[in-house]
């Protein structure tokens, strides 16, 4: 089985929090992890038609499955198991409305939550899970 992997906009803090919180949660180390600036991030953009000026969403490819938006969240809980899998009640929201919503906060996350002057390096005992 191959390993799920998030991309992710690197200088967003919203976004690396994430990526912090699935690290601390991701008890098998199952989860790989690319910035959407790297080369490998951007070529991964751009092969699911994904916007490479402005990095709006993540990129979650699950079992060669893609997802984004606030489905990206829902499949990166979903894979955490249990009680994060609790998360998939939001596809009980109608698409528009997921959708919706993700859009109105990645459009305004680097004013509510702050963004890095470039992408960070993982410390020493991530590195291999990052790709790219």
């Amino acid at each position: 089985m191959s390993h799920p992997l998030i991309v992710f906009d690197g200088v967003c803090v919203l976004c690396s929090g994430f990526v912090r919180m699935v690290v601390r949660l991701d008890r098998h180390r199952r989860f790989r992890f690319a910035t959407a600036q790297s080369p490998f991030g951007e070529a991964l953009f751009r092969k699911h038609g994904l916007r490479t000026d402005a990095y709006e969403t993540n990129l979650v490819l699950i079992d060669g499955v893609a997802f984004t938006k606030l489905d990206s969240f829902v499949a990166v809980m979903s894979e955490l198991g249990w009680p994060w899998r609790v998360a998939k009640a939001l596809l009980l929201l109608p698409r528009p409305l997921r959708d919706g919503l993700y859009i109105s906060i990645a459009r305004n996350r680097y004013a509510l939550f702050g963004r890095k002057d470039s992408c960070g390096i993982p410390p020493a005992a991530l590195r291999g899970r990052f790709l790219g």
